[in-house]
């Protein structure tokens, strides 16, 4: 039998990388000659992804953003996002101890995110934790990203986690209705990027800190959940 397995989201719930997306996006917005955005504003945005991003703060000036530019300025924030990574992007608080807890408890970990595989592996790298995913699965790994349950069942897969003794853990809907889906326990934290309560979407339980991510947590919700 397979290791039980905890896969994370990564921006907003392993790492705060709010600073260095919304320093990218202040960087192509200059460069359109746009104003910079009220970075405390747009932090629940950061999960939608850069052209999600730049589209909002295009619309919340009321300037007109074509397709063309649209390209252009992401482009742009692809290249100054990646040029500084890690940057300001930090672990959250209480996350190096939950790992250390959680493998000392027999629990593997991945890494299951919308961010491209290329960046999610050079920042988890630069942060010195890639010893400690099985795998780190990206928007681009496969064919189908989340919410398609597939790319949490793959992920887990490809860690050769036990898709029967496994733990998602993320910030958003996304993430959420990845695990539903998968028929997976998800847990939820309240500190990430999104601009609706997670509580609204219905995690099988909410956290504020990872010291609350405890191996009895995660025992509790796959016993549940196999019941």
């Amino acid at each position: 039998m397979n290791r039980p397995i905890i896969v994370f989201d990564l921006d907003g719930t392993l790492v705060d990388t709010a600073p260095d997306l919304l320093d990218s996006l202040n960087h192509c917005l200059g460069a359109g000659g746009v104003a910079h955005t009220d970075t405390a504003g747009f932090t629940q945005y950061v999960g939608h992804g850069g052209r999600v991003m730049i589209e909002r703060a295009y619309a919340a000036q009321r300037k007109a953003l074509t397709i063309d530019e649209h390209d252009r300025l992401f482009a742009l924030f692809l290249e100054h996002y990646g040029a500084g990574i890690p940057g300001k992007s930090r672990p959250y608080p209480g996350v190096l101890t939950a790992l250390d807890r959680l493998e000392s408890a027999g629990y593997m970990f991945a890494i299951c995110t919308n961010k491209t595989e290329a960046f999610s592996r050079k920042l988890i790298g630069a942060l010195g934790m890639s010893h400690r995913f099985a795998a780190i699965c990206g928007a681009d790994t496969f064919a189908f990203r989340k919410p398609d349950p597939r790319h949490l069942f793959e992920t887990i897969a490809k860690a050769t986690g036990d898709r029967g003794r496994a733990v998602m853990v993320g910030d958003s809907r996304t993430d959420i209705d990845t695990a539903k889906a998968a028929g997976i326990p998800v847990v939820a934290v309240d500190f990430g990027y999104t601009d609706r309560h997670v509580r609204e979407f219905e995690p099988s339980i909410i956290i504020s800190h990872f010291d609350e991510l405890t191996d009895e947590l995660a025992a509790r919700l796959i016993e549940t959940a196999s019941a």
